[in-house]
């Protein structure tokens, strides 16, 4: 009888040490509820998730923001624009279970768009979005806020500030920003990549191609522009470029022409 009560109490004590953790224990921060209702609203891509996959969006919207401070320069930051840009890296990664920018901490929004100095006014200001490439600038990234806006507003246009910058970070995951994204594709898919790339930039300047010019800058910029294309309209990149969308469905581990 004795037996029993100590291995009564042992379990009424293990029950309540048990109870104190888990009520002690910090919880993972709630999604917020404005950041839903703005997803729904602005975000197309986030529209077309099932509701499943609408919640693991909202989450890692929200681990983003915990993460990585936007910042206005010469403009005031809202929680819209947080959510745009939290937006475009999260589509970026979201066929990856537990991928994450952990070492981009801040992403500066600018009034206009800047020059290589990012100055926003004199000449040259032709640039949209930059990243960091080293010193105080390498963990930042630059955004136009006008153009973080456009591309998300704009739902029948094939471009997207955001989502380029933030393919830049994932192609410079190896290393280089050379368009090859050799965490994200078979090594043996390399080399008919970046052929495909070549003959995509043929096409366009011979003007048989819908895909933005500025993609025959160079492989890098070319990867940029045609993933812009494939997250923001695929049914008709999956028309128009078949080969190029297989290749980028099999980069981003992502089906989005279904």
């Amino acid at each position: 009888m004795a037996y029993l009560l100590v291995i009564l109490a042992m379990l009424l004590l293990g029950g309540l040490i048990w109870n104190y953790l888990r009520r002690s224990a910090p919880d993972s921060p709630p999604v917020s509820i404005p950041y839903r209702k703005l997803l729904q609203e602005h975000v197309p891509y986030y529209r077309a998730l099932s509701d499943e996959n609408k919640a693991v969006f909202e989450k890692r919207v929200d681990q983003f923001l915990h993460h990585t401070r936007v910042e206005g320069v010469g403009t005031t930051v809202d929680e819209l624009d947080k959510v745009l840009v939290a937006s475009s890296a999260v589509i970026t990664i979201f066929g990856f279970k537990d991928w994450s920018f952990y070492r981009l901490t801040t992403v500066l929004l600018y009034d206009d768009r800047f020059n290589s100095d990012f100055e926003t006014s004199g000449k040259n200001r032709n640039i949209l979005g930059m990243v960091g490439e080293g010193g105080a600038l390498q963990s930042t990234m630059v955004l136009s806020k006008p153009a973080l806006h456009e591309g998300f507003a704009n739902e029948t246009s094939k471009e997207n500030t955001g989502i380029h910058e933030f393919v830049h970070l994932l192609d410079k995951a190896d290393g280089s920003t050379d368009g090859a994204p050799e965490y994200l594709l078979d090594r043996t898919h390399i080399k008919p990549w970046l052929q495909l790339i070549h003959a995509s930039i043929n096409e366009i300047k011979a003007n048989h191609s819908d895909i933005d010019p500025y993609g025959t800058t160079n492989e890098a910029e070319f990867f940029a522009v045609v993933s812009e294309y494939f997250f923001k309209r695929p049914d008709l990149l999956k028309e128009k470029h078949p080969e190029l969308f297989a290749t980028l469905e099999e980069i981003f581990q992502q089906r989005l022409g279904d």
